[in-house]
């Protein structure tokens, strides 16, 4: 491939694969260490609490955007993918392959942490009843798992509200390649203020790859086949949230700073 010629559709799909496979190996990573090495306290692990879980998780994506940026542009997320596609012209015929790379991307992550940690889930969970929260998220109220769902749509909301801030060529978008430090810093901060409720996936393929990996290998209560069938609440919150987050920065924002910048460039600029 020259280095003139575009990407092809089959190239950014492998990017947005392993640059998934790789979000989602750190970020379940760091759950599976911190779930399934307690310390010798009751209750605690030997290895953080959920400071660690946020600040893993933005280092996962920001990883994760570094690997698959120039290719695919790193959307790594259906809602990202959905967002771009309603309000910055990214192409429809897109939308399903990086959606089904994603998702993939996101299952062989999972595959390779199970395998990794194997010998402490056969210590912690040998019938594999209680840990699939390693891999998929779940409501914090069973009882009341729709509250999750105005959770996801507000934390997706806000990813995509600064997603498309940070990288709004209108806006002051960083420099110096700082843009996969900044949104991962976005998805440590919606974990540490939305992260509760539903575990905040805010990401469609993030939750639903691993999710059916939990259901192939045979985890108990895993939100699709067994237990509580809330596995759809953090597949269509996200498309909804990022939705309305990016059309808030477009309508609010961006058409303000659209409206400056033919201004500024207009004949009064010039003179």
């Amino acid at each position: 491939m020259r280095v003139t010629d575009r990407p092809t559709l089959l190239a950014e799909s492998i990017a947005e694969l392993l640059g998934t496979f790789v979000l989602i190996l750190f970020g379940t990573g760091v759950v599976a260490m911190v779930v399934l090495f307690p310390s010798t306290h009751p209750g605690e692990s030997a290895h953080g609490g959920y400071t660690n879980i946020t600040l893993g998780w933005g280092l996962a994506v920001t990883m994760g955007v570094y690997v698959a940026g120039r290719v695919s542009g790193a959307h790594l997320n259906p809602a990202v993918t959905l967002a771009f596609a309603l309000f910055r012209g990214f192409p429809w015929r897109k939308v399903l392959p990086y959606c089904v790379a994603q998702t993939a991307g996101a299952f062989a992550a999972a595959a390779l942490v199970y395998w990794n940690y194997l010998p402490a889930f056969r210590q912690v969970d040998p019938q594999l009843e209680r840990t699939a929260g390693v891999f998929t998220t779940f409501p914090a109220f069973p009882t009341l798992p729709q509250a999750g769902f105005l959770d996801q749509v507000i934390g997706t909301g806000l990813l995509l509200l600064l997603v498309f801030a940070i990288t709004d060529e209108f806006n002051a978008p960083p420099g110096a390649n700082l843009t996969p430090v900044m949104i991962g810093l976005v998805v440590v901060a919606i974990g540490m203020s939305f992260g509760a409720m539903h575990g905040y996936p805010i990401n469609p393929a993030r939750d639903f790859g691993p999710r059916l990996f939990t259901v192939i290998v045979g985890f108990r209560n895993n939100g699709l086949t067994d237990g509580a069938r809330v596995w759809w609440i953090p597949v269509v919150a996200p498309l909804v949230g990022g939705v309305i987050g990016a059309g808030l920065y477009d309508f609010g924002i961006r058409r303000f700073l659209l409206t400056l910048s033919n201004n500024s460039s207009g004949p009064e600029a010039r003179r």
